[in-house]
């Protein structure tokens, strides 16, 4: 093999072991990312069921209760409906 040629195929070798770890590089960095993604996408919906557990299902569970005694919504319970501004 002339030297040229030899030459040539170094180079290339060089380039293709480059462009190698380039591409585990870019991989890798997708893999973390949609990692990242599923985690922050469960964080969030975590974040809103115990949002939901904590604040509103006992004022739902307040409500079904009250209402279940006489029909009606009790006057405290109206009270706090009213301090939101809902049912105007």
């Amino acid at each position: 093999m002339d030297p040229e040629t030899k030459r040539l195929l170094e180079q290339i070798h060089a380039l293709t072991r480059d462009n190698h770890r380039l591409l585990k590089a870019v991989r890798r960095h997708q893999l973390l990312e949609m990692f990242g993604w599923w985690i922050l996408w469960l964080v969030f919906i975590l974040v809103c069921v115990y949002g939901y557990v904590v604040y509103v299902a006992p004022v739902v569970s307040q409500y079904v209760v009250e209402q279940g005694k006489n029909g009606q919504p009790s006057s405290e319970f109206q009270k706090l409906i009213h301090s939101f501004g809902a049912g105007q």
